[in-house]
């Protein structure tokens, strides 16, 4: 009798395995970290095989710490980081070049000349996206025009692309596929006829034939090959790391809102079976399909995304070495009563939403001779909530409604100075749920309903369970105050490397 999903979640840096039973607690999980490479300013690379390695090794790590052979697991489900681009040979599997990640800005002259030539509000009409170097179409063109042969070896037809999660589905099922919410951030596809879109196929100049099939976000997909994790297992859930997250929230009505603190920020609000334009630089994307015949069945989101979130802290870590694990951040940032004045602007790859501003560098002002390592701590972790207090008030204006709540996930929101001070500069309560894996629980529920192992969105909401509450403190009058400051940083950032 199968007792439990595998969840496969494949993170900007690093790969996980989480195993959930049926009330939606975690039984055991494994994770691995993997290389980033970074060969010229504004690049930023994976190596698609040590993407694979490390996500096979913890699904085999996490079923065999726990004891768990395949006979027991129902269904895998996957999510993944996306708008990372790879492409492979289609016959032998292998990558043809380096993964661009999202974060990657290479393309972003290239949607500069596209937006000149008037094709912006072509691209936003269809996919509900801006024109930006973020989302995989332009990194495909880039692909097919600098690595030596792609392009004819696409046009005959040799080649796949796929973001992460076609990658994964081809490497453990062999098949070609990927689903809606995947499908929508890349710039070719029509979020409106659920197809990819020809008419947009030829701005970038990209065969169709690279293209993988869409298939649900919630139904089979594939079956995994039985000497990979010891048995053939049905994979039945893939979604967006992001749209995962909001499922995994139980964000399954319209109106409700989730904020993901990973390596970026990521905030999405359920908007029912209906896009919703932004007029406020969000993007519109599709949540997820429940079935591949049901258009009814497409529930949408509006998004705003922050590319530097959680990778301030690791920048600290890594690049000033000013911690040594991410751990540290609490306590050296609750050691000093504020930032001393200080401000930054974690622009290392440009700017997301509400700016998409590609050219905007990462800036840290304010600085005095008695400005210290816990003042520049606390301002890093100020400037991840500062960031997403930009996205929920282009999203109130874009929504037309008041937000009474937030609910938190992902590594970052088990910080409590940092959730205490998200909620201060927001005005709003945070809600951080007991299962804070939410990405995870997601793809695990997303497959978990596709074979019966839950039997419907109302259930699974009701498997949802808050650990703590965070109520805002701050006064109003010095909320507008720090807001104000942030603003003024952000745009002396703007525009440097332009």
């Amino acid at each position: 009798m199968t007792k439990y999903v595998l969840a496969l979640d494949q993170g900007t840096t690093s790969s996980r395995a989480i195993l959930f039973d049926r009330n939606g607690q975690l039984l055991g999980q494994a994770q691995a970290e993997f290389p980033q490479y970074f060969p010229q300013p504004g690049w930023v690379e994976h190596d698609a095989t040590e993407i694979w390695a490390s996500q096979l090794a913890v699904a085999r790590q996490v079923m065999r710490e726990c004891g768990v052979s395949a006979s027991e697991i129902a269904a895998i489900g996957i999510a993944n980081q996306r708008e990372t681009t790879i492409i492979w040979d289609r016959k032998s599997g292998q990558p043809i070049a380096p993964a661009i990640v999202w974060q990657d800005r290479r393309t972003a002259d290239l949607c500069t000349r596209l937006d000149q030539e008037g094709k912006a509000a072509l691209f936003r009409q269809k996919t509900g996206l801006v024109l930006d170097a973020y989302f995989s179409g332009t990194k495909i063109r880039w692909m097919l025009d600098n690595v030596p042969e792609a392009r004819a070896r696409a046009d005959r037809g040799e080649l796949c692309f796929g973001t992460v999660d076609s990658w994964l589905l081809y490497k453990l099922c062999g098949e070609h596929v990927t689903d809606a919410s995947n499908a929508s951030r890349t710039l070719l596809f029509d979020i409106h006829t659920l197809e990819w879109d020809d008419e947009l196929l030829s701005c970038l100049n990209i065969p169709r034939s690279l293209l993988p099939r869409v298939v649900a976000s919630s139904g089979r997909a594939g079956i995994a090959f039985p000497e990979l994790l010891g048995a053939a297992i049905p994979i039945c859930g893939i979604a967006g790391d992001q749209q995962a997250a909001t499922f995994g929230q139980a964000c399954v009505a319209p109106g409700m809102v989730k904020n993901t603190f990973g390596t970026g920020c990521f905030m999405l609000m359920n908007t029912g079976g209906q896009p919703v334009t932004s007029q406020n630089n969000l993007v519109t994307t599709i949540g997820w399909t429940i079935s591949p015949d049901s258009p009814e069945a497409t529930q949408y989101m509006l998004e705003g995304s922050v590319f530097v979130g959680g990778a301030v802290v690791q920048w600290l870590r890594d690049g000033l070495g000013i911690i040594n694990s991410a751990s540290e951040i609490e306590a050296l940032a609750a050691s000093v009563p504020d930032t001393g004045g200080v401000s930054f602007v974690p622009a290392f790859a440009g700017l997301g939403a509400p700016y998409w501003d590609p050219h905007a560098r990462g800036l840290l002002i304010g600085i005095t001779r008695g400005t210290t390592k816990a003042h520049i701590a606390r301002a890093a972790l100020a400037s991840i909530a500062y960031q997403v207090a930009d996205l929920l008030h282009a999203m109130r204006n874009d929504a037309g409604i008041e937000l009474n709540e937030l609910r938190v996930d992902g590594g970052a929101c088990r910080n409590d100075l940092l959730m205490q001070f998200q909620a201060d500069i927001l005005g709003v309560p945070v809600l951080r749920p007991v299962v804070t894996e939410t990405t995870a629980l997601g793809a695990a529920y997303l497959a978990g309903l596709a074979v019966g192992f839950w039997t419907s969105t109302e259930e699974i909401a009701s498997k949802w369970r808050i650990d703590r509450r965070f109520e805002p403190i701050m006064t109003s009058l010095e909320r507008e105050q720090r807001l104000s400051e942030w603003h003024l940083a952000v745009e002396r950032s703007r525009r440097w490397a332009e």
